[in-house]
């Protein structure tokens, strides 16, 4: 018989981050899977509306969403409560195997509120938040009181609420811990489309996508990728290039709230001309532009995991980076890649020049990388293991004890 999981999402496809893509490789992943030709999972998710172009029912892979709300930016503080009834709606007809909620976030309360309902159906949490826990203080101007009051009680609820956690990172495995949650909590990466990162691209087709960024023979790119908000400090990246030669670019990938003042950053320290913001792309169109790449750098202030780092060692790019949240699951100083002190554009230029000159440092860290990345963080890998997640059979038993 099918497993059938009710996922919980305040933000889902279209829309893309790195906790979009994942849930959309898992799901792939283990909706694929078949017994005696019948699916082995069946996934329906509920999110909040938001855009009143986008439907309020549709299959995306094998996922059926249900969107909540008027199509408004206020769903997103309805879904707590809408999500909630339809869930209940849900739930009289499919009657599911698990609730599975992404993220400590609005719609997470809703899940709980369904949890606090049906306490025989175990609810998983996946942390994949890339923000520390203040930044929700904006939603009450950053006042301390106010957020104590009105906000963390309801962000804690699903923390209490949850059978097990899931995380991204031992950073947010140990986020968690700090809560005193009571549930166990497992590590969880998110992975890598291994097949497209690591496809080989021909000298022809990097040719192309080369000279459609008008890179010269002795350009070197920089290539970052990143939602364009403060906690991923792209400025110190832009800043970094007062430090280098002229012949180093930036080509930056990704969309937020800090597009225009970064452009305008790239004008005030005059290196506008080498510095390249190509918008949102979809995975296929990341991975093109990562071939032409010299050097990935990210360098963001807070990181819960960062999907864009372990995709790059995929794409065989040495990897620039600072050492906070979860990059260190994965990279090593002078092993898989090279750190740099946060907000240092100094010592971003340092480590880039260090990496254009060292060939063999160069081609040690891409090697490790990549054989890390195959081993560790293929989609396949932590699909299995979320598998196993969804249908623990401890936190079964320990419901059902809860139960008699």
């Amino acid at each position: 018989m099918s497993k059938k999981i009710l996922i919980f999402s305040t933000n889902y496809l279209p829309n893309i981050g790195g906790a979009e893509i994942a849930v959309k490789h898992i799901t792939d992943k283990l909706g694929a899977e078949t017994t005696n030709g019948n699916r082995e999972y069946h996934f329906d998710m509920i999110v909040p509306r938001i855009d009143g172009g986008l439907a309020r029912k549709e299959d995306i892979g094998v996922v059926t969403i249900h969107r909540v709300g008027m199509g408004i930016n206020l769903d997103k503080f309805l879904v707590p409560f809408l999500g909630y009834f339809k869930a209940v709606e849900l739930h009289r007809i499919n009657k599911y195997d698990t609730v599975w909620s992404i993220m400590a976030s609005q719609a997470s309360i809703a899940a709980a509120f369904f949890k606090m309902s049906y306490k025989n159906v175990p609810l998983v949490l996946t942390l994949q938040e890339g923000d520390e826990e203040d930044h929700l203080k904006r939603y009450v101007g950053g006042n301390t009181f106010l957020y104590n009051l009105l906000i963390r009680p309801w962000h804690n609820l699903v923390f209490k609420k949850a059978d097990l956690i899931t995380a991204i990172s031992n950073y947010l495995k140990t986020r968690a811990l700090e809560k005193d949650v009571e549930a166990s909590i497992k590590v969880i990466p998110n992975g890598v489309d291994i097949e497209l990162f690591s496809q080989t691209i021909t000298p022809e087709q990097k040719s192309t996508i080369a000279s459609k960024l008008g890179k010269r023979e002795d350009d070197k790119f920089l290539i970052t990728t990143s939602r364009l908000v403060k906690k991923n400090s792209v400025k110190d990246i832009i800043d970094s290039l007062v430090f280098l030669p002229e012949e180093i670019k930036l080509v930056v990938i990704g969309g937020g709230a800090e597009y225009s003042s970064l452009r305008e950053r790239a004008h005030d320290k005059k290196v506008a001309e080498r510095v390249q913001f190509l918008g949102p792309l979809d995975q296929t169109e990341v991975a093109r532009f990562l071939s032409v790449g010299d050097v990935f750098v990210r360098t963001p202030i807070s990181e819960g995991f960062g999907n864009v780092f372990v995709e790059a060692m995929a794409a065989g790019l040495p990897v620039v980076a600072t050492n906070v949240g979860g990059i260190s699951d994965f990279l090593e100083n002078e092993k898989t890649g090279l750190f740099v002190d946060v907000e240092n554009p100094e010592d971003i230029a340092e480590k880039v020049k260090i990496l254009l000159k060292d060939n063999r440092l160069r081609k040690r860290l891409i090697t490790a990388g990549q054989k890390l990345v195959k081993e560790r963080y293929d989609w396949s890998i932590v699909a299995k293991e979320m598998s196993t997640a969804l249908s623990d059979i401890e936190v079964l038993n320990k419901i059902n004890k809860e139960e008699e």
